[in-house]
């Protein structure tokens, strides 16, 4: 085994151990490699510069230049109006992710449609939405109540007026208990059936028909009073329910929630308004009218927070029909207590 200078074995072909580790040597493989720096061909040259096409290359030798700019403007771009905040991330909203794979009718399902409107909260919770639905429906409400005042006063108007208006009704007294029979038809229809008082044109017929023979029981029951007590009844009622309402729309106490204690005090009057039929006196008429105007002033101004819909409770934008019954009633009860009281009083 040859040895170098420094007394380790050198790995060459002569090598025993070499041979028997890495087998015999390959050709070349004894030679140490070579030093690039001292290579005859010199240092590599330096890469050539790349450009983009249509522009003069850089020279051998010479260092790249920078690249002609196009005339774009320097100036600062005009900024739009975006919100310059951090975004808030809100959760993701069920439904909108869309998995081609979903069943047809899953709540990832799509298809090429958008997402409903009335099947999303996050639509139906929109502050301008609501905002403007409710607004018309407010007008909508008040127009048809409109309407049923107007008719139910000229009533008013010509039974009191008229002399013969008020012959007829005195002499006929079962068209009285036949537009009784028919209000309270129209009243539970309305009242009880609510996919047929939102069903066009049908609510607005049965609304109609509650409208007029309430309109004529009304009409007749003012004929039995005379032209100043009538008078005094309209006045005193337009000031109660326009203050009323009024009321409802700057408080900021909950009406909506005494729902229940008004309806126990309905029952009360009921019982009252039956003792009242047996015992005829000034006093317990005028004590039992007194309390039917306060309890459907009561009632006004709950059925207007549910026409708002500000508070707990409210009604939908579909209840116009509804809607306007409620206050309609309201103010005709108002009405007929204020006309007994202000009759009784002056007898």
């Amino acid at each position: 085994m040859s040895q170098d200078k420094s007394g380790y074995p050198v790995m060459g072909e002569n090598n025993p151990l070499h041979n028997s580790v890495y087998g015999p040597p390959q050709p070349g493989f004894d030679t140490p490699p070579p030093n690039y720096s001292q290579a005859p061909v010199g240092p590599y040259p330096p890469a050539a510069s790349y450009g983009q096409p249509g522009f003069a290359q850089a020279g051998p030798g010479c260092a790249p230049g920078p690249y002609p700019q196009m005339p774009y403007p320097q100036m600062p771009y005009a900024q739009g109006p975006y919100p310059q905040g951090p975004y808030q991330q809100g959760p993701a909203q069920p439904g909108f992710a869309s998995d081609p794979m979903a069943p047809a009718g899953s709540p990832g399902y799509q298809g090429d449609v958008p997402p409903n409107y009335y099947d999303n909260e996050e639509f139906t919770n929109s502050g301008f939405e609501d905002k403007t639905i409710r607004q018309a429906f407010i007008r909508k409400v008040f127009a048809v109540l409109t309407v049923q005042l107007l008719i139910t006063f000229s009533f008013v108007a010509i039974f009191t007026f008229v002399d013969e208006a008020k012959v007829f009704v005195r002499r006929n007294p079962w068209t009285y208990y036949v537009s009784y029979v028919v209000f309270l038809v129209s009243l539970i229809t309305l009242s009880c059936c609510g996919e047929f008082r939102r069903k066009h044109p049908w609510n607005l017929i049965a609304l109609s028909i509650l409208t007029l023979s309430l309109s004529y029981m009304v009409g007749m029951i003012a004929s039995f009073y005379d032209t100043e007590t009538v008078i005094m009844a309209v006045g005193i009622t337009a000031v109660v329910c326009f203050t009323v309402v009024l009321f409802s729309l700057q408080s900021k106490y909950d009406f909506t929630s005494c729902q229940g204690v008004l309806f126990v005090c309905l029952i009360v009057l009921l019982l009252f308004s039956i003792l009242c039929i047996f015992i005829r006196h000034r006093i317990l008429d005028i004590v039992y009218s007194s309390l039917g105007a306060l309890l459907f002033t009561c009632f006004l101004a709950v059925d207007t927070q549910l026409l708002l819909g500000n508070k707990k409770l409210s009604l939908s934008p579909e209840e116009y029909v509804f809607a306007a019954l409620n206050l309609y009633t309201d103010i005709i009860n108002i009405f007929l207590y204020i006309l007994a009281i202000v009759g009784r009083s002056r007898e």
